[in-house]
């Protein structure tokens, strides 16, 4: 029973969901094959080998036993790489082996298909990383610590690592003036739990255990006796500093965002495009909307890093695209929700760059005006949402902006209609405008709340673009950024939708046939 000052349970469990990717059944013209698997970095593109698989000789189809571990984050476009060569001496100099060929992939495409061109083996997600444990303790007679009074007892838990040491995971609170403590339930990762410094408070004593044990819950196995060594070896008749009981123990599955990717819900992405006279005149080199010859845009920099992540997680690759705030032809009305693609009937366009292409033709046809109203187009996009609450489909609408909304009453109402729907809202603002209004609708501290009604969840994330923008002008990096921040809340906002609904994913869709490495020779 040791104390921490500052403790923060962040640094204790997993970063990251861990991917486990095996490759099997790897189609080659090669009789001794070996995969190589590289990860690019962001921004600088350059491609770093992670890992390879072992050589097995004398196959033109070999089953990969050797795995490879990544750390799996939806906010980031992870893109992979994997090169076949055939292993013609001992060097471990992968030049010096024939190349047989290469395929590209995301790590997102891995994870969306079980039948993508690698194989994702069912045992991707150790139960470990979904489990949570709650257990509550007590303790019977503990030593007196305090001169005036009794103890201030509270409990540090450690879990062991593999090379001998310990690593603390969690601590309970404080209980004043007590040798007979009862602490809070609380709950923890298993993984974290079975995976330590001392300060000036005093040491009562220590005990060991195993999650085998916690697990079995309150029985005579889960009373521990404290146990002080420096006491032990002072005193013959010493016994102990007193008993540690376990009185409730129990751990449920708790679902991850992977689980309802890989048991097939789809991410729906809609974008949506301010035009309004604020952005200036599209000709100009100083007007937001500006196509300039050598480099994207803000707009469409916005886009393409959000647009390009989400697009691996949507099965036909076609999303409507919006604009609103302009004058369109063929009579010149304002409209606050117009289609790019210029189809009243249909929406949508063909991958990302079929939405840039649209946003690129639309400046060419619309005569941009105001005033910047947000609600049609949520409306719009909550109504499709409305009709998919089966956990089937989850929406994700991004609004790219350069200024204030005009219609803040009717917009928050609109969110707060959207809070209970399967629905995200990213809004990324460009340019120089004073952004204080959005915060507004950005929930984290107070959630957003229209004619005395509260937001069921929070679902609206805002940024302002310029505080992503890299200062050596790399847009790739300046993209990386936006998106890492803006979709980092979606897979937890999906999960309290899921969770609000009492919906549980699907088995993994893995019913599919073995896949292959197509190599082109």
């Amino acid at each position: 029973m040791a104390s921490i000052e500052e403790f923060d349970p962040l640094n204790t469990s997993v970063p990251a969901t861990k991917i486990e990717v095996t490759i099997i059944d790897c189609f080659s013209l090669s009789l001794f094959p070996v995969v190589v698997l590289y990860v690019q970095g962001i921004g600088t593109k350059e491609w770093r080998e992670f890992g390879r698989t072992e050589v097995i000789e004398n196959t033109l189809n070999p089953d990969f036993v050797r795995k490879f571990v990544l750390d799996y984050f939806f906010e980031e476009k992870q893109n992979l790489r994997f090169d076949v060569y055939n292993v013609d001496s001992r060097s471990s100099n992968i030049s010096k082996h024939s190349f047989l060929g290469q395929t590209f992939c995301t790590l997102g495409e891995i994870i969306v298909s079980a039948a993508f061109i690698l194989h994702l083996t069912e045992h991707s997600l150790s139960y470990l990383e979904q489990d949570i444990a709650t257990m509550q303790l007590c303790a019977n007679k503990l030593d007196k610590k305090d001169f005036f009074g009794k103890s201030d007892p509270f409990l540090v838990f450690y879990r062991s690592n593999e090379d001998g040491t310990f690593t603390i995971c969690h601590k309970t609170e404080v209980i004043k003036n007590t040798l007979n403590p009862v602490w809070q339930p609380f709950t923890i990762p298993v993984r974290a739990l079975c995976n330590g410094d001392y300060d000036s408070h005093d040491f009562i004593g220590e005990f060991t255990t195993s999650y085998r044990e916690l697990s079995r819950g309150q029985s005579q196995f889960n009373v521990y006796e404290v146990l002080n060594p420096k006491k032990k070896g002072r005193k013959k008749k010493y016994v102990n500093s007193g008993t540690v009981t376990l009185l409730s123990f129990k751990v449920e599955s708790e679902y991850t965002f992977v689980d309802f990717i890989r048991g097939g819900t789809q991410l729906n992405f809609t974008v949506a495009i301010d035009f309004t006279a604020s952005n200036g005149n599209p000709a100009q080199p100083t007007s937001l909307h500006y196509m300039s010859p050598y480099q994207m845009n803000a707009y469409a920099m916005a886009l393409k890093a959000v647009g390009e992540i989400i697009q691996d997680y949507d099965s036909d690759k076609l999303f409507p695209a919006y604009g609103f705030g302009a004058k369109i032809p063929p009579d010149g009305k304002v409209s606050h929700a117009f289609p790019l693609n210029t189809d009243c009937e249909n929406a949508n366009c063909v991958a990302i760059e079929g939405v840039l292409e649209a946003y690129y033709e639309c400046l060419r046809t619309v005569q941009l005006y105001g005033p910047t109203n947000f609600a049609p187009v949520i409306n719009q996009v909550a109504q499709c949402a409305a009709d998919v609450t089966d956990g089937s489909q989850y929406f994700v609408l991004l609004m790219i902006t350069d200024g204030v909304i005009s219609d803040m009453v009717q917009t928050k109402e609109a969110v707060v209609n959207a809070s209970s729907l399967p629905m995200s809202i990213i809004i990324v603002g460009v340019g120089p405008a004073e952004f204080d209004a959005m915060e507004e609708l950005d929930g984290d501290e107070v959630r957003v709340s229209s004619k005395g009604r509260a937001a069921e969840r929070d679902i609206v994330q805002f940024v302002p673009f310029r505080d992503y923008i890299d200062r050596s002008g790399n847009q790739v990096l300046s993209m990386a950024r936006l998106a890492k921040d803006v979709l980092a809340e979606i897979p937890e906002q999906l999960l309290s939708f899921m969770k609000s609904r009492g919906i549980e994913p699907r088995p993994a869709l893995s019913n599919s046939p073995a896949t292959h490495i197509t190599v082109h020779l």
